[in-house]
């Protein structure tokens, strides 16, 4: 199982909206076939390990990190491929986390006389999927927000100059999470400030993968020389205005609900899911991010902390109303601590989550 995960993350940029799935087969402990699903529209990884392990699939163990799936879309179901093959076992991580489908396929295989086992490595595999796994379940992708800080917990002055706190190192890595994500959020504030590309820039990285740009522009202050706009890969400007004067936005712009004069976050992220948007990563301010955390829209934290302080006047991660008592503070799990370049890099996580 740890083989067929190595082998899903080679779709971590590409398998979008799709999930991320690897596939080994096993016969007399050796694998004689092998798979990984690259991208919608194309073979299920499954398949692709069956077709090549050929005749030896009969009586072998297929270990899959993903329930197989029981139903015709642009490929045919992979339960009908493994009863053809005669495979004798099937071992999955996880069991596909759309209610409608979840379960059906070992019904379908000990139908046909094939044992099957479930649970193996599933945590990881949920990780490898968790945009997907919480779309299917609760109808929203999953939310995480990248911050780069000084050690005080600072991410810009007051003046709004930010660039840069943290190390080249972190600013590479934070290329590989945008590289994951399927979308990449952030305000017009940052666009005004900062005039950010907001695109993956990794060497040999497609202009097909590039996640799609999301701007949250309320009053639609928009202007088409921003750099945002000029990187290939799709741009939504959700926005509570519904034209713009400038003939670029056209096709851009999608009006949404109201909340507190600002465009409706629910409504934003209930629109992504509906996209098939499975993981969003935000890189804004600490207004957006307050607002984010306040509403319990943020599911992990990315923090890269520079060993450096910028004083009580600079500008915070989150800006919040005060809390007066410790019973409201916002709780996550702690993950991750690594070090990149002369940074920390901290993942926290929500509790109880997927």
């Amino acid at each position: 199982m740890q083989t067929a995960l190595g082998l899903a993350k080679k779709g971590m940029h590409t398998a979008k909206p799709n999930p991320r799935v690897g596939c080994v087969v096993v016969s007399e402990n050796k694998i004689v076939g092998q798979g990984w699903h690259r991208q919608t529209g194309a073979a299920h990884a499954e398949t692709i390990a069956l077709s090549e392990a050929g005749d030896k699939a009969k009586d072998s163990t297929v270990y899959s990190t993903l329930e197989p799936c029981t139903h015709f879309g642009q490929t045919p179901p992979c339960v009908e491929a493994l009863i053809a093959a005669a495979v004798g076992k099937v071992v999955y991580a996880m069991e596909d986390p759309n209610p409608v489908v979840s379960g059906q396929s070992r019904k379908i295989l000990e139908s046909a006389e094939i044992e099957v086992i479930s649970g193996v490595l599933s945590q990881e595999s949920k990780d490898l999927n968790i945009g997907f796994h919480k779309r299917m379940q609760y109808g929203l992708p999953y939310i995480r927000t990248k911050i780069a800080a000084s050690i005080d917990g600072k991410t810009a002055l007051l003046n709004g100059e930010s660039q840069w706190i943290s190390s080249k190192q972190s600013r590479d890595d934070v290329q590989l999470w945008r590289a994951r994500s399927c979308a990449l959020v952030t305000s017009i504030d940052t666009v005004i400030a900062d005039d950010p590309s907001l695109n993956v820039r990794i060497n040999d990285f497609s202009d097909i993968d590039q996640p799609t740009r999301v701007i949250l522009d309320s009053q639609l202050r928009m202007r088409g020389d921003y750099k945002i706009l000029k990187s290939p890969g799709d741009v939504i400007v959700y926005s509570l205005q519904q034209v713009h004067n400038d003939p670029i936005f056209e096709g851009m712009i999608e009006t949404t609900d109201e909340r507190d004069g600002h465009v409706s976050l629910e409504s934003v992220f209930r629109d992504l899911a509906n996209k098939e948007i499975n993981e969003v990563m935000f890189e804004c301010g600490g207004i957006l991010n307050g607002a984010l955390l306040k509403q319990n829209f943020i599911d992990e934290i990315i923090i890269y902390l520079a060993p450096c302080i910028l004083g009580n006047q600079a500008n915070n991660m989150f800006s919040l109303p005060a809390i007066s008592a410790m019973s409201e503070r916002y709780n996550f799990n702690l993950i991750q601590v690594d070090r990149t370049g002369d940074d920390i890099r901290v993942i926290l996580r929500k509790a109880n989550l997927v």
